[in-house]
């Protein structure tokens, strides 16, 4: 018998920015002396929220060893990619959409609300667009409990685990495939993972079964619930603003942008992904994509080649 989740990681929309967690205001030039926010933030990522914004933060010198050594204090900075890329530069890379190496955050499109493979992704915003580009927020916690609520049926099958396709650019990884849940519990702690482009790509490929009927209308009502207004909160970041989520229970997204036509004005976003030293147990299923699945133990990302 499921039960409804009563933990802080369950906020709806704009509660979240009333949060005292959310809002992390410094005036720092020196990431050594952000060490007391940058430990509550980690804390708080876990226990409270799973989302913080820190802000007013001066960075001198090369803006990627900043947020690198930033990301250090919150967690072990893990690969983005097969190249083993540690931060990874969010910005449109003009690829066609056929190209192997275009993935959603090259690009100006807008992108589904999803999770990333790791325990927290860090974003520092160096320029935005012209236009567009606004970040989407939702409490996956408190999607879990509306399911619950509204479509009991629906929440079964998303605890059901889904194929996987390997990505385009995950050109180390062995395994062609994985299994794993959207909604997932281990030893009572929650956990929400999804990347639907991928789940698609699986039920697209000849050697992988098709996704049924209700599961297609169980991550369609998912979407569904997750752009309602009274379920998600949108804001646009500032340059030199950091944001942190903890992708197990939350979920993200961006909207389509337009960019400047200068090189020098095009939307910049850095990205980083960490393994953070107290995260959740999770699921034995999430051990084929994240290498490791016990509590604080390193884990996600891609392997380098």
């Amino acid at each position: 018998m499921h039960e409804t989740i009563d933990h802080p990681c369950v906020w709806r929309g704009e509660e979240l920015l009333r949060r005292a967690d959310w809002l992390h205001e410094v005036d720092i030039d020196s990431v050594d002396e952000l060490a007391p926010v940058l430990a509550s933030i980690q804390a708080s990522l876990e226990e409270g929220s799973g989302a913080a914004m820190l802000r007013g933060f001066q960075v001198a010198g090369d803006p990627r060893e900043a947020f690198l050594a930033i990301g250090g204090m919150v967690g072990t900075p893990i690969s983005q990619s097969a190249e083993g890329e540690l931060v990874f530069s969010v910005r449109d890379a003009g690829h066609r959409d056929d190209d192997p190496r275009a993935r959603g955050p090259n690009t100006r499109k807008r992108l589904s609300y999803h999770s990333d493979r790791c325990d927290v992704i860090g974003f520092m915003c160096l320029r935005q667009a012209k236009s567009g580009g606004e970040n989407y927020l939702v409490s996956s916690a408190a999607l879990y409990n509306e399911i619950l609520a509204s479509r009991p049926d629906l929440l079964g099958v998303l605890m059901e685990p889904f194929y996987y396709l390997r990505h385009t650019v995950d050109t180390a990884n062995d395994k062609p495939f994985c299994r794993q849940p959207v909604f997932s519990f281990a030893d009572g702690y929650f956990a929400c993972s999804l990347l639907r482009v991928l789940i698609e790509r699986a039920h697209a490929s000849p050697d992988l079964p098709d996704l049924t009927p209700l599961q297609i209308e169980a991550l369609d009502f998912l979407a569904e619930l997750a752009d309602s207004p009274e379920m998600h909160v949108s804001f646009m970041q500032q340059p030199g603003d950091i944001l942190f989520l903890n992708n197990w229970v939350t979920l993200h997204r961006r909207s389509e942008f337009e960019d400047y036509p200068e090189e020098h004005r095009k939307r910049h976003i850095l990205r980083i992904w960490l393994s953070v030293p107290n995260s959740r147990p999770l699921d034995p299923l999430f051990l084929d994509n994240y290498g490791a699945v016990g509590a604080g133990e390193i884990r996600g990302g891609m392997r380098a080649g």
